[in-house]
């Protein structure tokens, strides 16, 4: 099997990499990047993997990485609400337009197995908790209707044209590989760098907001089966499990981990960020009933070590 990885030198898309590349299964991965948010050294180690530098807005280019594949996972995004609210435009042409150009290309292509990420955040303003699939979506930031475009477009090929697709919703996925250096970072690596280096922890708002942080491992577990199997659904799919958990539970659980107490910084809370999150998982479990989930306090634990090693 031949798998093209878009935004495949990024944070989730190089971990997708690693689990392909021990996939006696898969014969070929290329990891299809512009690095704007990726990196080389994401992928060094991985002699099978093809890096390809290049835009999923360039179509000749998007012809010539789907010759002759079997599936495309589609993870290249311009992430980030606050970005989003600082040139919506930008994150429209890489979230939604960029979809639009992968979907062309794979239907070029002959029609591979397509499977994307979608967010969490499109459930925006409903206060609905746990957030169930079947929910009105209410973005409230342009990344959100750009993550929202991205799993329209996609579910609306497969009706369509009888593409083979299957869309995800992400929820706050963490792990190694994720940066902490730049303005746009989630919380958990910003966390872990901050306490690392002794800093306080930055908190936007109370603290008392809620997520559920889900473990890089398992998406990418989640994602090699989901094209290992040719998995495809006519729904979006939540791609978390359940928990929630609130930002001063993560910090208690980092103290844990440390060993001491870590000081943090209040803040105003930003813009376009839901006040609460926690994945309906019913129909994960009915699409990938073997999956187990690595826990938080082991998920964490491992996103210290990455840092431990990386600094």
């Amino acid at each position: 099997m031949r798998v093209v990885v878009t935004g495949g030198a990024g944070f989730i898309g190089a971990n997708l990499c690693r689990a392909l590349s021990d996939d006696p299964g898969v014969d070929k991965v290329i990891a299809l990047d512009d690095l704007s948010t990726g990196w080389r050294e994401n992928l060094a180690s991985l002699d099978q993997v093809e890096l390809v530098e290049g835009s999923i807005l360039d179509s000749s280019l998007l012809d010539s990485v789907f010759d002759g594949i079997d599936a495309v996972v589609h993870l290249a995004a311009r992430p980030s609400v606050p970005r989003s609210l600082e040139d919506p435009m930008a994150t429209h042409e890489a979230n939604a337009t960029g979809t639009m150009m992968v979907l062309e290309a794979a239907r070029r292509s002959g029609g591979p197995h397509v499977v994307v990420a979608s967010s969490s955040s499109v459930y925006g303003a409903n206060p609905a908790i746990p957030k169930r699939e079947d929910m009105a979506t209410m973005p409230i930031s342009p990344y959100a209707a750009s993550k929202l475009a991205t799993e329209a477009y996609t579910l609306a090929y497969g009706t369509s044209f009888d593409l083979p697709v299957l869309a995800f919703r992400f929820f706050n996925v963490f792990g190694p590989l994720q940066a902490a250096d730049h303005a746009y970072a989630a919380v958990v690596p910003v966390f872990v760098s901050s306490a690392l280096r002794g800093h306080p922890l930055p908190v936007h708002g109370d603290g008392h907001q809620t997520r559920d942080f889900t473990f890089v491992g398992s998406v990418a577990a989640v994602l090699a089966d989901s094209i290992r199997r040719r998995v495809t659904d006519p729904q979006p799919v939540n791609l978390a499990f359940g928990s929630r958990v609130s930002l001063l539970e993560l910090i208690a659980l980092l103290e844990q981990l440390l060993g001491r107490p870590l000081p943090r910084h209040h803040s105003d809370p930003r813009p376009g960020d839901v006040r609460d999150s926690q994945a309906d998982q019913t129909r994960l479990r009915g699409l990938f009933p073997d999956v187990e989930p690595v826990a938080l306090d082991e998920g964490l634990q491992a996103t210290v070590d990455w840092f431990h090693a990386a600094s």
